[in-house]
């Protein structure tokens, strides 16, 4: 089964549909997942935008949006309560008229639904920038509980194959505890497709084979996360064929718990993370699925600006996935 087979699986089993906002709501690729999902009762979609130029986009599609939501942001009746929402959310002050004009953006608008509650999640970016997808989650959801940051994971599929590679998308330097923090949101993720988490925190050096500061980072990570989650198999400092092949991890690791079968990789820094991961997709062919934003009170996931409206589609399923996590 497919990773997005088996998430629409869950959130149709939990009875639930949850409530996705939009954005781009004019988007026709937008329009032809929302007016999908509605129709086939997966999720309630929210879409963004003018609302007679929605449904003039949807008309000349052949869209039913019948059952969607739209909402014009020009329009909205209950302008007084969000901006009072806004600026309890913020530490910095900014008069109402300020707020009003900021929730003139779509993906503040629609964060600040999902901050309400009146969304469980958001998908955006198939027309804005990861950074203007990111920056009003990371103002006005925040972190959850008990997190101090947000990450970003890939699920890497081939056939049965599943792994989470993280932290491929926001942290460019991370410390010691943020790697922690990556491994133990990269835990949830892998959780969310049933996979049983096996953790492998990566270095150029196994076991003490190099020295230096970057490979200190690693190995204090991996104590860390010993000590806040003694649960979960982990280990590190590894290099990835001590942490993926079993005859290697016998050889130059063989008391690690892992026994060369991780299936969780944390990357010691974004630019490693990054090109493994395009690495793995284009040369491994991997379908690479994300990046997935971990770490946030409410989920809210981004999109290529390329993407199709099956990829729309999909993304809406997993941040719905999400949610299902978060509400357990």
């Amino acid at each position: 089964m497919s990773v997005f087979e088996l998430l629409k699986d869950k959130v149709q089993a939990s009875h639930k549909n949850y409530r996705i906002v939009f954005p781009e709501g004019t988007d026709k690729r937008v329009i032809a997942a929302a007016s999908r999902l509605a129709q086939e009762k997966i999720i309630e979609p929210i879409l963004l935008g003018d609302s007679q130029e929605i449904a003039q986009v949807a008309q000349a599609d052949e869209r039913d949006l019948s059952t969607v939501t739209v909402i014009d942001i020009a329009a909205y009746t209950h302008l007084d309560e969000m901006i009072t929402a806004f600026a309890a959310a913020r530490s910095k002050s900014f008069t109402p008229q300020e707020i009003a004009k900021q929730l003139q953006d779509p993906n503040y608008f629609g964060t600040m639904l999902v901050k309400m509650g009146k969304a469980d999640g958001m998908v955006s970016g198939a027309a804005h920038s990861t950074a203007d997808t990111v920056r009003p989650a990371l103002q006005l959801i925040h972190a959850a509980d008990g997190m101090h940051r947000v990450s970003g994971s890939f699920i890497m599929e081939r056939g049965t194959e599943k792994y989470v590679f993280a932290d491929c998308a926001i942290n460019i330097e991370p410390d010691s505890s943020t790697l922690a923090e990556i491994a133990y949101q990269s835990v949830q993720t892998a959780r969310l497709i049933d996979i049983d988490p096996k953790v492998a925190f990566l270095s150029f050096s196994t076991k003490g084979s190099a020295k230096g500061e970057m490979v200190d980072k690693v190995q204090e990570a991996n104590e860390l996360f010993h000590k806040q989650h003694p649960e979960i198999i982990a280990d590190g400092e590894l290099q990835f064929d001590a942490a993926y092949v079993p005859e290697v991890a016998a050889t130059k690791a063989p008391n690690s718990a892992l026994k060369g079968q991780a299936n969780i990789f944390v990357f010691p820094e974004l630019q490693s993370g990054n090109l493994a991961y395009k690495i793995t997709q284009r040369l491994g062919n991997f379908t690479a699925i994300g990046p997935i934003l971990q770490g946030l009170a409410a989920p809210v996931n981004d999109l290529s600006r390329g993407a199709s409206s099956q990829d729309i589609y999909n993304m809406a399923i997993l941040t719905a996935a999400q949610a299902l996590l978060g509400a357990e």
